[in-house]
């Protein structure tokens, strides 16, 4: 019982740094420039720290006998280490907000108009020309309908309120900066 606990918590311990250490984490580059008749080429392998030079990383090496350590001077190798699970974490974090602003479109294109004309009706936000007046908002009767409505939370009220004045303002910058020509400080 006990040897066989002991195996399982060594093989469970194996699996997690199989999982931890991930071979494509750690490489040498060595980038080698042309010499004579060989090729400038760039060879890559998964080897360790001390490992990192170019008479292990070069298979096949293009140069026979006494050219190794002369094409070897040449080469520039380098350590490289990376971790694959903070990049993994980044892109899954990245593509979450993605989908979190991509489903905010959707409801602020399709599911907002449709709430509205539901509590609103139709009717309630066109207005006809003869009901301008002025300077009188596109949407102004909207927040009246909204405060006198008793079965929306509070807090939806004040974000309608709060949409309402922020609306004002645009459409007050508007007529500043194109029919008065003033730009608003």
């Amino acid at each position: 019982w006990t040897s066989d606990t002991s195996f399982k918590t060594e093989l469970l311990g194996l699996y997690g740094l199989l999982i931890c250490y991930n071979s494509e984490d750690i490489r040498c580059k060595c980038i080698c420039p042309p010499y004579r008749d060989v090729e400038g080429q760039i060879y890559k392998q998964n080897v360790s720290l001390k490992d990192c030079n170019c008479l292990h990383v070069v298979e096949p090496m293009p140069v026979d006998g006494k050219d190794v350590e002369a094409y070897c001077l040449r080469c520039e190798c380098k350590y490289e280490e990376r971790s694959s699970g903070t990049i993994k974490v980044t892109i899954i974090i990245y593509l979450s907000i993605l989908g979190l602003l991509l489903l905010y479109m959707v409801y602020l294109t399709m599911v907002e108009p449709m709430l509205k004309r539901r509590l609103f009706g139709h009717s309630q936000l066109i207005q006809s020309d003869d009901d301008v007046v002025g300077d009188q908002q596109p949407f102004a009767n909207a927040h009246n309908v909204l405060s006198r409505s008793h079965s929306r939370p509070n807090m939806l009220n004040k974000v309608e309120h709060a949409q309402q004045r922020w609306r004002r303002q645009v459409q007050e910058q508007r007529k500043s900066v194109f029919d008065r020509h003033v730009v608003l400080s």
